[in-house]
């Protein structure tokens, strides 16, 4: 049965080939000066950038440029971040990116008043804002990570060589965020491909946990198949609308805490894929992929049932004749070829991961309960090591 929960998403979301104009409509709830928040520039070759400064001079908005958010935001740009924001006095912080931009805009948001250093306070103690937060709003150019209309962010530090998310509570969620698919059309296969993995594995990370026959794993199940469906077409033909718009509407859902209702989620494949980034700086969603299948091999004989329905219900294995253990099998199995089909990293070795790392990469791995199965350090080691 389903457990007790609350449910809360208060994102704006504007969808289509004409969602950049309600940018207008939400500007006008915000003061003065705005900080926009994007990567390494391609948003002004493609001519977005333009656009999206000219409304907001039309709107009579101060722009304060902060450029240069990597893929793994690291400690030290937040805090380049947070400056701006206090020199500006800034009033909204507009990610303009993927799930990295909306990920630092939330971070700096709950920073930016914090009279406390923001990784002891958020990344080492996991506490919650005790200061004002500034708004954010999120234009999409990648589908992958759900920030869109969630409260997580995460940060990298190399110096201490770890890579650590926080999910802030529901006053920390974008305001609005603007997702039009045809945005997403210029990135380059990889990170198309390393978004795509993002998003199934965000379901999987919620599906593999519990063994209740509860809604959350319905909807789950079809969006699972929507995510294989679709990356197919895509992967053929990057500029194919309809795939693409349900492979962007489909990680928004894949991460807005809806499927997680009533689920003690996992998390695990995440919080190893996170220490493989801190020590390779490796795109997120391939060291998702890279760490995926040996974990999910490992865990199966601990939720047995569930990888049995996820073989038959995602991937249409038949049972007939077999038992459990094969016909779970056969649906990892089944995963891996779509993975291969796709284009994704399938071991750690691809991502720069060397043996000598591989303790190191242990350390840093949080370990979460939520999971069929909770590890410890060796087990951890050993499935870094099987996915080498």
């Amino acid at each position: 049965m389903l457990g007790n929960f609350t449910y809360h998403n208060p994102t704006q979301l504007y969808f289509g080939e004409d969602a950049l104009e309600y940018l207008n409509d939400e500007l006008p709830k915000y003061g003065k000066n705005v900080q926009l928040i994007y990567g390494g520039g391609s948003i002004k070759k493609n001519g977005l950038y333009d656009s999206i400064v000219d409304i907001l001079r039309r709107n009579g908005k101060e722009v304060f440029e902060d450029a240069g958010v990597m893929p793994n935001p690291t400690i030290e740009k937040l805090r380049e971040g947070i400056k701006i924001a206090r020199d500006n006095n800034v009033d909204l912080l507009l990610a303009v990116g993927g799930g990295s931009c909306c990920d630092y805009a939330k971070a700096v948001s709950v920073s930016v008043h914090c009279d406390e250093d923001p990784w002891e306070k958020y990344y080492i103690r996991f506490e919650e804002p005790t200061c004002e937060i500034l708004p954010v709003g999120c234009i999409l150019t990648m589908a992958g990570t759900g920030s869109e209309m969630n409260g997580g962010a995460v940060i990298t530090n190399h110096e201490a060589k770890l890579k650590i998310g926080h999910v802030f509570g529901d006053e920390v969620m974008p305001k609005f965020s603007i997702l039009n698919p045809k945005y997403t059309y210029s990135l380059p296969k990889h990170q198309m491909v390393a978004g795509i993995y993002d998003i199934f594995n965000h379901i999987c990370e919620q599906y593999f946990s519990g063994e209740d026959d509860n809604t959350s794993d319905y909807i789950s199940e079809a969006l699972m198949k929507s995510v294989v469906h679709s990356s197919l077409i895509a992967v053929e033909n990057p500029e194919d609308y309809e795939a693409r718009s349900n492979i962007m509407w489909t990680a928004t859902w894949a991460l807005n805490t809806l499927i997680s209702r009533g689920k003690s989620t996992d998390w695990m494949v995440h919080m190893l894929g996170q220490s493989v980034g801190a020590y390779t700086d490796a795109t997120h969603g391939m060291t998702l992929a890279a760490v995926s299948l040996p974990y999910y091999r490992y865990i199966m004989p601990y939720g047995l049932a569930k990888f049995k329905r996820f073989a038959e219900e995602v991937w249409g294995v038949c049972a007939d004749g077999k038992t459990d253990e094969q016909v779970a099998e056969e649906g990892l199995k089944a995963m891996e070829e779509w993975m291969k089909k796709i284009g994704v990293a399938m071991n750690i070795t691809e991502l720069g991961v060397t043996e000598d790392m591989i303790d190191g990469i242990a350390n840093g791995t949080i370990i979460l309960e939520g999971g069929y199965k909770v590890l410890n350090k060796d087990e951890v080691i050993r499935i870094l090591r099987a996915s080498l």
